[in-house]
């Protein structure tokens, strides 16, 4: 591994909530230069503010430079803006909505419903415990908080993006699970599992649980509570190269895959490494089998029209789990493949709420 420590960075997501408690504070005290931010996972942060102005009598304007440390993306240095908007109210209310820049969901299969401004769950949370935190610390209650994000350049930013195909129109999408963006280059990516395998191996742990990332892994640790933490490896896209680095340690005997429905289908068609471009084609191939397994075209016709496979999986479950094991049953043989034979694969697919859809066992 590089001796150099990759920066870390914060998402836009992250920006836009900084954005809003720098605005929100210039209300009651001075215009800062930066904020504390709390993230998702607990860990804080300050994050210097561009700019604040005052727009009208009860609204702030705020402009953070989005920083994704060493894992440079294309909303690296953007700004993220949001314009907020404080009134007395009966109760205490948070209203957040999209302005320029930001994406509107055109097509079902996402994590928001068709309508919605493209602002996840993870980056609406963290904006929430910003007006907590500045309504906690001058004791204020009752009041309407209205949340503009709008991002300058958001619209040409979002055609270098696969939004447009996913039908997020008009912008990017403010995003982050967390809000802490952790660089993953793709060595950096293949020397967190090596380290994480070895690390695993050196406990003496004979069973590992792979999953591509914190949610799935957050879901897997429910499913396997007994297992001590070193147990589970996110493999991210690094689907062949997980598996190749477990079978160099003899001691690893078996890998438990616990997915998502939407990698589960890329790596049930054998992909070496699961990227998102390859998305159409996973759709094209899960509606062949959906016809060859059901016999049922309408079924293979809502498949290959679906946005994403998310939204394809509401179509097949849970009315049809003998598709969902074709595609457990053929990640398990893609895996035993990649290991050579050497390792035992234990296959697990969840839907998108945690739930086990299919467990190759």
């Amino acid at each position: 591994m590089s001796s150099k420590t990759l920066k870390k960075g914060f998402t836009t997501g992250a920006a836009a909530a900084a954005a809003v408690k720098a605005a929100l504070l210039s209300f009651f005290s001075e215009k800062p230069k930066s904020v504390e931010i709390r993230f998702l996972t607990g860990e804080k942060k300050q994050i210097d503010i561009q700019s604040v102005k005052k727009i009208a009598q009860n609204q702030y304007e705020a402009l953070v430079i989005k920083d994704a440390g060493d894992d440079p993306d294309i909303t690296h240095k953007a700004q993220i803006g949001v314009r907020v908007t404080l009134s007395d109210a009966n109760d205490y209310q948070i209203n957040i909505i999209g302005g320029k820049g930001v994406g509107t969901i055109t097509k079902p299969g996402l994590e928001l419903p068709v309508g919605e401004p493209a602002i996840n769950p993870g980056p609406r949370t963290m904006i929430q415990n910003s007006v907590a935190d500045v309504f906690a610390r001058f004791n204020i209650k009752n009041k309407q908080v209205d949340i503009e994000i709008f991002v300058p350049k958001g619209e040409e930013l979002a055609k270098k993006t696969l939004n447009a195909r996913l039908g997020i129109i008009g912008g990017i999408s403010i995003l982050g699970t967390t809000g802490i963006v952790t660089p993953m280059s793709h060595d950096a990516y293949i020397a967190t599992i090596k380290s994480g395998i070895s690390v695993a191996a050196a406990k003496g742990l004979d069973t590992l649980v792979f999953t591509t990332g914190r949610r799935s892994e957050r879901f897997a640790m429910e499913i396997f509570k007994p297992f001590e933490e070193e147990a589970f490896i996110q493999t991210g896209d690094f689907f062949k190269a997980s598996l190749d680095m477990a079978r160099l340690y003899p001691g690893i005997k078996i890998i438990i895959y616990t997915v998502f429905f939407g990698k589960a289908v890329k790596m049930a068609l054998g992909f070496e490494h699961t990227h998102a471009a390859k998305s159409e084609l996973t759709l094209k191939k899960l509606a062949e089998w959906a016809v060859d397994i059901t016999g049922n075209q309408e079924l293979e016709k809502q498949i290959a029209s679906a946005n994403t496979a998310r939204h394809a999986f509401s179509f097949i479950y849970p009315q049809y789990p003998e598709l969902i094991c074709h595609v457990g049953k053929k990640i398990k043989e893609a895996a035993l493949k990649f290991s050579d034979h050497k390792l035992e694969i234990r296959v697990i697919i969840l839907d998108f709420d945690g739930e086990v859809t299919f467990d190759s066992t």
